[in-house]
């Protein structure tokens, strides 16, 4: 018995670090392929062109939500999924994706009318095509992600990125403006799902259960109310700097927003698909499941505390470099966004614990006292200009944060002082190399020097500090990655 536990214990760690490294190539991958167009495309393009793709974003946000209906989460949360299951939830993405792509596109005039530009009513038209697109691919994701298998969604995500890249900068510097981002997500999505068609097996049944779908929704409808809420008060800052300054202001914060998402959504993505389908698995068993989550936010902390640190002090000389001065404006909006997402990726992180052991509905209770808080603010600052808005976010974020640690910790068993314990090491330690990164550009005023130095003395001082005290977590990224490089002298 001890030794099939020892056998079992070793074999989820092998899939966890296996899902882990298909996950962090997946999002390196993706964020360098997507950071080389988004450098070239904000070159070339103007803001009010980022700012009509910010307003079309907001309601592609909303439709791509309710497509999935929080059932992506729910058929990995789920124990036993059938083939029925599978197939009831493919049909109903795909017919949810033909109705709100139908009433969208009645509805482009007055999305028009909403943000003063008439552009955005066959820019949105073609832009909303995308729903259907996405909606073949869902299930098939879902089903290589619940049974860790990530290899062929890290390719195909790669793959797209690079053609609908390569064809968004021919259109950009043929001066198709707007068009060029559209055509982007458009061969973006088509590529990914055909890919995911192409190289998994599955394929779904003619079939369709009411039943079935009702046993998932009963599982996804509180993981989809959640993301819901969280999706309207992410997107109603762009809703409000697009109607209620213009869209020149909505393109500075959609860029600062983008650039900011990048490493914070890769790095939620990556923890998130890594570590839920485990945390359901040892739902049942809270002794492991304590271990694995403190195991978890360490991890978590260890990467999360040094790089937004970092994205934050050179935010200035990496706008500047790759840029110019044309977007000085999304600098600090930027600055604000990355230290917003701290406490935004530790959110997740204790979402997907609730999550694991199938607590979801205190998700969406403490998304709904967030959002009441978001008001508040917004009804605050809305007068103040953009930065004091973004701020607003920030704060509200930190108070959200705090009251999940401590409810996620009562529901768990992972106290909150436990959760700051576990992080105060990678914390403190990520304080004091920024020390020297803050006082770098006293004397050097070169903005390409100054990013290569502030990254690579950041990068060298958390490893030596980390190194030199033993850290578990270092140790463990080290001899995996070991593994990784000389498999055959592991054996």
């Amino acid at each position: 018995m001890k030794d099939e536990l020892q056998n079992t214990n070793i074999d989820l760690k092998a899939k966890t670090a296996n899902t882990l490294m298909w996950n962090t190539i997946d999002r390196i991958s993706t964020q360098i392929l997507y950071a080389v167009t988004g450098i070239v495309l904000a070159q070339v393009l103007m803001p009010e062109d980022f700012g009509l793709i910010g307003a079309i974003t907001i309601f592609t946000a909303f439709a791509n939500l309710f497509i999935d209906s929080g059932f992506s989460s729910a058929l990995i949360q789920k124990k036993n999924v059938t083939q029925t299951d599978f197939s009831t939830i493919f049909f109903f993405n795909i017919g949810i994706s033909v109705i709100l792509y139908t009433l969208l596109w009645f509805t482009a005039p007055l999305i028009a009318d909403i943000f003063h530009d008439k552009r955005l009513i066959t820019l949105s038209r073609v832009m909303f095509l995308n729903f259907i697109i996405l909606a073949f691919g869902m299930v098939q994701s879902t089903k290589l992600m619940k049974k860790m298998d990530v290899k062929i969604i890290a390719i195909s995500n790669s793959i797209g990125l690079f053609l609908s890249g390569a064809l968004a900068l021919i259109m950009a510097l043929n001066g198709y403006g707007a068009w060029a981002m559209v055509a982007q997500a458009l061969v973006l999505s088509s590529v990914k799902s055909a890919i995911l068609w192409k190289f998994n097996s599955w394929r779904p049944s003619w079939t369709f259960s009411k039943k079935s779908l009702s046993e998932i929704f009963q599982i996804g409808s509180g993981v989809m109310m959640t993301s819901l809420f969280n999706t309207i008060f992410l997107n109603i800052y762009s809703f409000i700097i697009g109607s209620f300054y213009n869209l020149k202001q909505l393109g500075f914060y959609t860029q600062a927003d983008k650039w900011s998402k990048m490493g914070i959504t890769a790095l939620g993505q990556i923890l998130g698909s890594s570590f839920l389908p485990i945390l359901a698995d040892m739902q049942d068993n809270r002794e492991r499941l304590h271990r694995a989550i403190s195991k978890m936010n360490k991890l978590t902390s260890f990467i999360i505390f040094p790089i937004y640190a970092g994205l934050i002090i050179v935010a200035e000389p990496l706008f500047r470099t790759l840029f110019g001065n044309k977007w000085d404006a999304s600098i600090l909006l930027f600055q604000l966004l990355i230290f917003r997402g701290i406490f935004t990726t530790l959110t997740v992180f204790l979402n997907n614990c609730i999550l694991g052991i199938g607590k979801v509905k205190i998700m969406l209770y403490l998304e709904i006292v967030k959002d009441i808080l978001s008001l508040i603010a917004i009804f605050v600052t809305l007068k103040m200009g953009v930065t004091i808005l973004v701020l607003g976010q920030v704060f509200v974020s930190i108070l959200h944060y705090l009251l999940m640690a401590y409810i996620s910790g009562k529901v768990v068993g992972y106290g909150i002082k436990k959760q700051i314990k576990d992080m105060i090491p990678y914390c403190a330690i990520t304080i004091i190399i920024s020390i020297p990164l803050v006082l770098l550009p006293i004397i050097i005023d070169k903005e390409w020097l100054l990013l290569i130095l502030q990254t690579l003395t950041g990068v060298l001082l958390y490893y030596v500090i980390n190194k030199s005290l033993n850290s578990h977590i270092l140790q463990d990224i080290l001899e995996y990655a070991k593994s990784r490089i000389t498999p055959n002298k592991q054996r």
